[in-house]
């Protein structure tokens, strides 16, 4: 929108309009806030919930992979011959064999249930989501016979374990006796205390070698499942169709769309009701504009009445005020865009600041799966946010600059 220059000199004036005009200033003033507020709160939310996405995805996949090739019955018998299959398949980067049972627990008295997981100790030791997250204790300490195990923290603290306490694991299929099955109980070491992140993990695991996992739970040289990681996470049904139909007789191939479908499609859709529900705000903000506008161009009936006797023409006036307007939104767009940065940065320490105030845990890791508030803003949807705000504020000075240009001198100035 270019102006001439008496339109930009009309337009500021307008914008900062004299000291009995304070009113319409304070108007204005909550037309801006409220276009802040609602730019602020898309950015804040959408950037939220794209980081809790990717940060449960990374998590999830970093233990589960992007797809597990399990044995029907539980059981893979000729598992070598399945790695070899994964890894010579086009697109499929590693192929780990895993052995994941549930199990009970006990320590000084506490009984909890926990899910064992037997890795080879090469995998183990390469696992940047275990390894890299390790709070006391070492992993390298893990080793096939040792009878070592590392604990997530929230089962360590369930428990009272600390790195050197002597667990016990039961295992109910235990050996069978003429007097029936006898449950097996095996003492294992606390070695690591690692804390990945995901609360379900975090409560719930014990790692161990897989040779250690494969005697506690008598499967012989058998495993449970083999963990499959791909080039791309989106593409893993297509990479892995051809092994799917390879291992069909024996196993059965899922990806991570189907183990945590119901998951990720909550959250797809939670993530669409936020965005059109916190669009209203601005909506709302751009009706702000555009009563705000409205009052201006009472207030100025006058002025724009000898203007267009001066010689001002219609879209003179349709110029001015939707300057005026667009203005308003711009200052509250990018005052929007800084108080959501500044509010994503401090992000955890907003949280526990309005935890120390109210005394109430607002971020609960048993109810949201992660222990932190994330954040991973989207420069395409904070683009998008801009453009919906920018767009919604145009069309909100319409109205009001046609009537502003629409005003008639000769009505207004007959009796002056």
């Amino acid at each position: 929108m270019i102006l001439s220059r008496y339109e930009r000199m009309i337009a500021r004036r307008y914008l900062l309009p004299g000291r009995g005009e304070r009113f319409i200033v304070l108007v204005a003033g909550f037309s801006l806030g409220a276009v802040m507020l609602g730019v602020a709160a898309l950015v804040i939310v959408m950037s939220v919930m794209n980081g809790f996405r990717a940060e449960l995805f990374d998590k999830i996949v970093g233990l589960n992979g992007h797809a597990v090739v399990q044995g029907i019955g539980g059981r893979l018998t000729d598992w070598r011959d399945v790695v070899r299959e994964a890894e010579a398949t086009p697109g499929v980067t590693s192929a780990v064999p895993l052995v994941e049972q549930p199990l009970m627990s006990t320590y000084n008295g506490r009984v909890e249930a926990v899910l064992v997981r037997g890795m080879r100790v090469e995998d183990l030791r390469s696992n940047q989501t275990i390894g890299n997250k390790v709070i006391t204790g070492t992993i390298s300490s893990l080793t096939p016979g040792s009878n070592r195990v590392a604990l997530g923290s929230r089962l360590a603290e369930s428990l009272g374990a600390t790195v050197g306490s002597e667990i016990t694991l039961i295992n109910p299929a235990g050996q069978t006796t003429p007097f029936g099955t006898v449950p097996r109980y095996v003492n294992y070491t606390v070695a690591a205390v690692f804390e990945i992140g995901v609360y379900d993990f975090d409560k719930a695991y014990v790692i161990m070698p897989m040779e250690d996992a494969q005697t506690l739970l008598l499967l012989g040289d058998a495993v449970g499942m083999i963990e499959l990681e791909a080039v791309d996470a989106d593409k893993v049904g297509q990479i892995l169709a051809p092994l799917a139909e390879k291992v069909s007789r024996f196993a059965v191939v899922s990806d991570w769309r189907q183990m945590n479908a119901q998951l990720f499609e909550a959250l797809a859709v939670e993530r669409v009701a936020m965005f059109v529900v916190l669009c209203i705000i601005i909506l709302v903000a751009a009706f702000n504009i555009a009563s705000s506008l409205i009052m201006l161009v009472r207030a100025k009936t006058r002025d724009i009445a000898i203007l267009r006797t001066m010689g001002a023409t219609r879209g003179a006036m349709m110029r001015i005020f939707m300057t005026v307007g667009v203005t308003i939104g711009a200052l509250g767009i990018i005052a929007g865009l800084i108080l959501g940065a500044l509010f994503l940065f401090y992000r955890q320490a907003v949280v526990n600041f309005v935890q120390f105030v109210t005394g109430q845990e607002l971020w609960d890791p048993s109810i949201r799966y992660l222990t932190e508030l994330p954040s991973k803003p989207d420069p395409v949807e904070i683009v998008a946010i801009v453009l919906i705000t920018a767009l919604m504020t145009l069309l909100a000075t319409v109205y009001p600059a046609y009537k502003a240009a629409s005003t008639d001198p000769v009505q207004v100035l007959r009796y002056e």
